[in-house]
C-alpha cells in the first residue's frame, strides 16, 4: 500500500506532534498509511515550509498547515 498522506515537519515541533496524533488516529481507523518527512533534512523543503510546519499533503496535494482537522482529513481521504 502506498501512503496517501505525507506529514512534513521537524523534530521538537509541538504542532507536528499534535498533527501526527490526529493523522495516526485517522490512519488507524481507515487503514490508510502516512509518511513523515523532516524538513530539516532537505534545504529546499526547509526554505519552502519553515514558517508553515506541520504541512500535510493528501494524494500529493497540499491539504493543511499548522493544524490538522480530523473531519477535513477524513473527508479528503474519502474522495
Amino acid at each position: 500500500m502506498t501512503a496517501r498522506i505525507t506529514l512534513y515537519g521537524r523534530p521538537g515541533c509541538h504542532l507536528c506532534d499534535e498533527a501526527r496524533a490526529v493523522i495516526e488516529k485517522v490512519c488507524a481507523d481507515t487503514g490508510e498509511e502516512y509518511v513523515e518527512v523532516s524538513i530539516d533534512d532537505d534545504p529546499e523543503l526547509q526554505r519552502r515550509f519553515t514558517e508553515e510546519v506541520p504541512v500535510t499533503f493528501v494524494d500529493g496535494r497540499q491539504h493543511d498547515f499548522w493544524r490538522v482537522d480530523e473531519a477535513r482529513l477524513r473527508a479528503a481521504l474519502a474522495r
